[in-house]
């Protein structure tokens, strides 16, 4: 009982031991199943024009902004005008009183009246003495006396018209015309003030011509230098031509015309070490007033047929920049790339990729150099939109 006991036991265990190897073999002939790809968006590599902007703060002016002065002394009587509306070269702005000036006008007539009475007297007593000279009827000192005579009522005469002219230009202009059309601002006296002397101003108003708007703004050195540079390109100049230059308001709209540099300082300033320059605007719908602060945004540099890589697809390291690029085999490879400029949310890259390249345009943070991934196409936007 003992042996046949003993027996059964050997023969389940054998049996046991048999069916573990043929598990642990069967186990053995299965392959696990393969990992699959990370999937990633991939762009390719394109040239393309790059047109570079830069932006600066300026100020608007009128294409003339003309003050309008007292230049007499006296009482302001009338104001001929709406403040803030249009006026027309030659329109009646301002009356002073014009009562001291007709008296002194009229002194200056009669002293001119007076100079001229004399001149007459002068005249006569010369062609009186000369011929009794002649026969030495008087005296040769007689007849110099009465020529120095004539003479100085005729200077006499000549000095009372000048007091009379003057006193004539000072008496118009206590009637004060607009020198251009424009808009006029505010006055800056009102009627029954006296004007033309502290404290009250001189300047009573200004009148801008608001056809075409001005833009003052200044460059530092490096960047006229550089601009000075580019001037001297062809393509250039003609990129330049067509974009014109931009004008953005204060509330970073976008002023709906297009302007120029039309001046350019004569100097730098030496404390500033920048240089002014002035755009031109058309403002046909009189929008621009002067004044307004101003964005300038104009073409300051345009590259031909270069690279365009979006910020998010670039890994920055202080001042590297690093990108994985996915070769044939579709393993990702790590690149430096070396960056000129910056447009809006796009690197303009130098070196370190070709035409023609794939780069990993989101998601680098979960690849690694030698890393096989599933590329995935899409389509980035080669140059900045304006």
């Amino acid at each position: 009982m003992i042996h046949l006991s003993a027996f059964f036991s050997r023969k389940v265990f054998s049996i046991a031991l048999l069916f573990l190897t043929a598990l642990i073999i069967s186990c053995g002939d299965k392959t696990p199943p393969a990992k699959p790809l990370l999937e990633l968006p991939v762009a390719t590599v394109e040239l393309t024009d790059i047109p570079i902007y830069q932006s600066f703060v300026g100020q608007t002016y009128g294409a003339k902004d003309v003050a309008i002065r007292a230049r007499v002394d006296g009482v302001l009587e009338e104001m001929f005008f709406k403040e803030g509306k249009r006026v027309k070269a030659g329109q009646l702005l301002y009356k002073i009183d014009q009562q001291p000036l007709l008296a002194q006008e009229a002194a200056f007539r009669s002293n001119l009246a007076q100079a001229e009475t004399m001149l007459v007297k002068a005249e006569s007593d010369l062609k009186r003495i000369r011929p009794l000279a002649e026969n030495n009827a008087v005296s040769q000192r007689d007849l110099d006396a009465a020529v120095a005579q004539y003479e100085a009522a005729k200077s006499s005469v000549e000095a009372a018209k000048a007091n009379l002219r003057a006193a004539q230009l000072e008496l118009g202009y206590t009637i004060i015309k607009s020198p251009i059309s424009g808009i006029i601002g505010i006055s800056e006296a009102t009627t029954g003030e006296y004007v033309g002397r502290e404290p009250n101003p001189v300047i009573l108003n200004t009148v801008s011509k608001t056809d075409t708007i001005k833009v003052k703004f200044f460059l530092a050195e490096n960047e006229y230098i550089l601009l000075m540079k580019r001037r001297n390109s062809a393509i250039y100049n003609q990129k330049a031509k067509e974009e014109g230059i931009r004008l953005y308001l204060s509330d970073n709209s976008l002023f709906p015309h297009r302007g120029m540099i039309d001046l350019v300082d004569r100097g730098l300033d030496p404390n500033t070490g920048s240089i002014l320059l002035q755009a031109a605007f058309p403002n046909p719908e009189g929008m621009i007033r002067p004044g307004q602060f101003a964005r300038i945004e104009m073409l300051y540099d345009f590259v031909e047929q270069g690279i365009l890589i979006p910020k998010r697809s670039v890994r920055e390291l202080q001042t590297k920049h690093q990108i994985y690029v996915l070769n044939v085999d579709g393993t990702v490879e790590n690149r430096m790339l070396e960056v000129s400029h910056t447009v809006g949310q796009q690197l303009i890259v130098k070196s370190g990729i070709k035409q023609g390249e794939r780069y990993i345009a989101e998601g680098f943070e979960k690849v690694r150099p030698g890393m096989k991934i599933k590329a995935i196409a899409t389509q980035e936007t080669p140059a900045p939109t304006k």
